[in-house]
């Protein structure tokens, strides 16, 4: 209790002390540190009046979007007191809405005498509260910053979706143009297409007509020699020497072999739908569909990358085609080589058995394609036509026919028995990557790098019909066995299933964005492989629509092909080798 009366006194003095009204004696002191026991600290919260109930404006980023019929009337007096705003944040002082301000000198002060009487804890409350101020007024004046920068943002903001909407009326005053442009220039490539056909027409008549011109002449020039020659043929044969006597060999086994070049006739498009073997092999096989394959046995048999491979339309045998000029014979399972074709002059892109599996028919970069005899394995036709290199090739069912495609943005139709080019599929604007018979038909399928896919009458090699969706250059499409649907991949990864009937997207699968360089079914169709950019091989089962990944190349997989029975897969790959999978 006497403590308690003692403190009004003692902190009067301690004040009187601090501002020099006067001075205590040594017991006052005394008494005051005795007595210091009876102090106690009361937090107490300095709570600041909000000066304004300010709200921040929510800045969308997903729509800029003003409504319409704004008056500029309006927009000036927005902005007028917007500026208002921001002169009155900047003028205006950020103060403590507390006491005065005290001096630097009265707080030193203060803190000497507290540390000099021992009162630490009333020193470290003082000491908290001035740096609390300072805080405080640190904090304030970053408010006010930032209010501003809020300010300036929603100017901004403003800014840019006017500039939006003139943006969009300018470009959609170009619009119609663009239109217009777009159609002239379809029609222009139209234009050029008839061109094309209408110069390779004249091209052919004038071939034609050189043709009988120099028939012509020879049988001229025969009928003459004979008329003459004949009375005095003992003289002229005393009198001709072994130059004379050559040339006269030479001209009559040249007219001899254009004799037998005439006789030969062009080959005829079957006018019938051929049956196709593969619908009755898919009604047979019950067996659920194979997906679980792995990796067995590794051939090497290319020192550059394997381009394509093919199985054998009846033995147990597979062909790899490779960018080191070369095509093998490869025997299964052991994969031992039994023949080596050569003949071409730059990379191997494609091959295709002829339907007897007989002959072999190889597309390449230096332009042409050849015709092979595997019993011999010599080439006995080489196609020329093309400018850039060939990237596919494919026989027709009946086996007289021969259909590439190549970089020159053509396709082309060659005929096997008169050793011509019958016709030339104009109509992509980039270069055909894949071709195509439809089983036992005369129904051709392209995929180009133009991103389409076209389907072509091959007798009268008129497109009837183009197919889009890819978003990228289609590297390959295929029929199903039987010959129902088209599976198609491009540069990014994506598989497209199409309707062939209806010609109509069924569904599109993303496995990139690795490239996709080739698609092939099992010989149900229930399963599709494609051979991936990034050394994997995707397994997609129709079905149940799961994909499985087989992993086994070290580097890209260029192609793809099951077995017959579909218990074997076959991959080949950059590093030159040919993968089996069981």
């Amino acid at each position: 209790m006497a403590a308690k009366q003692r403190l009004p006194s003692l902190a009067l003095r301690v004040l009187e002390e601090a501002l020099g009204m006067g001075l205590t004696t040594a017991r006052d002191t005394a008494e005051a540190v005795a007595a210091e026991g009876a102090y106690y600290l009361e937090q107490v919260t300095v709570t600041e009046a909000s000066e304004d109930d300010y709200e921040y404006e929510e800045i969308p980023d997903d729509n800029f979007s003003i409504p319409e019929g704004e008056e500029d009337l309006a927009k000036a007096i927005q902005m007028v007191q917007e500026q208002a705003t921001d002169t009155q944040i900047l003028e205006q002082k950020t103060v403590l809405p507390s006491k005065q301000p005290v001096p630097e000198v009265i707080e030193d002060f203060l803190c000497n005498f507290l540390i000099k009487m021992g009162m630490t804890r009333t020193l470290n409350c003082f000491q908290s509260e001035c740096k609390a101020r300072e805080d405080l007024l640190k904090t304030q004046k970053e408010r006010d910053f930032h209010r501003m920068h809020h300010k300036r943002i929603v100017q901004e903001k403003n800014k840019l979706i006017n500039d939006l909407k003139g943006l969009k009326l300018h470009y959609a005053s170009y619009e119609p143009t663009i239109r217009v442009l777009h159609e002239k220039h379809h029609t222009l490539l139209k234009q050029k297409m008839l061109t094309s056909l209408e110069r390779d027409r004249a091209v052919g008549q004038i071939s034609g007509l050189q043709a009988t011109l120099k028939n012509m002449e020879i049988g001229h020039n025969y009928h003459a020699s004979e008329i003459r020659v004949v009375p005095n043929r003992e003289k002229e044969n005393a009198l001709e020497g072994p130059t004379q006597k050559g040339l006269r060999e030479a001209r009559e086994k040249n007219k001899s072999n254009t004799k037998i070049k005439d006789n030969t006739k062009d080959s005829e498009f079957p006018t019938d739908m051929q049956p196709n073997p593969n619908l009755y092999l898919y009604k047979e096989n019950i067996c659920p569909a194979k997906v679980d394959y792995k990796l067995n046995n590794i051939f090497r048999l290319h020192e550059l990358p394997v381009s394509c491979i093919i199985m054998h339309p009846c033995k147990d045998i597979l062909i790899s085609c490779g960018e080191d000029r070369l095509w093998k014979v490869v025997g299964l399972p052991k994969g031992n080589v039994l023949l080596t074709g050569f003949g071409h002059t730059d990379w191997l892109s494609d091959c295709c058995f002829h339907p007897s599996g007989n002959k072999l028919a190889t597309s390449s970069g230096d332009t042409t394609v050849k015709l092979w005899d595997l019993s011999k394995g010599n080439c006995i036709l080489t196609f020329e036509g093309h400018n850039h290199a060939v990237w596919s090739c494919t026989w027709h069912s009946c086996g007289d026919f021969v259909a590439s495609s190549s970089l020159d943005t053509t396709s082309k139709i060659w005929d096997v028995n008169s050793e011509r080019c019958r016709c030339t599929l104009y109509g992509h604007v980039d270069s055909v990557n894949s071709i195509e018979f439809f089983p036992g038909s005369n129904t051709l399928l392209t995929g180009s790098a133009d991103k389409t896919l076209s389907v072509w009458d091959a007798r009268t090699g008129n497109c009837e019909q183009s197919l889009y969706g890819h978003m990228h250059s289609v590297n390959d499409a295929t029929f199903t066995p039987r010959g129902h649907m088209i599976a198609s991949c491009d540069a990014c990864g994506v598989i497209k299933l199409w309707d062939f009937r209806k010609l109509l997207p069924i569904v599109s699968i993303d496995v990139g964005p690795s490239p996709g360089n080739e698609v092939n079914f099992d010989s149900s169709g229930r399963v599709l492989a494609q051979a991936s950019g990034n050394g994997v091989i995707h397994l997609l089962d129709l079905k149940s629509g799961q994909i499985h990944k087989l992993m086994g190349h070290e580097s890209e997989a260029h192609t793809v092909v099951f077995s017959h029975d579909g218990e074997y897969l076959f991959s080949g790959g950059s590093d030159g080798t040919v993968r089996t999978w069981s």
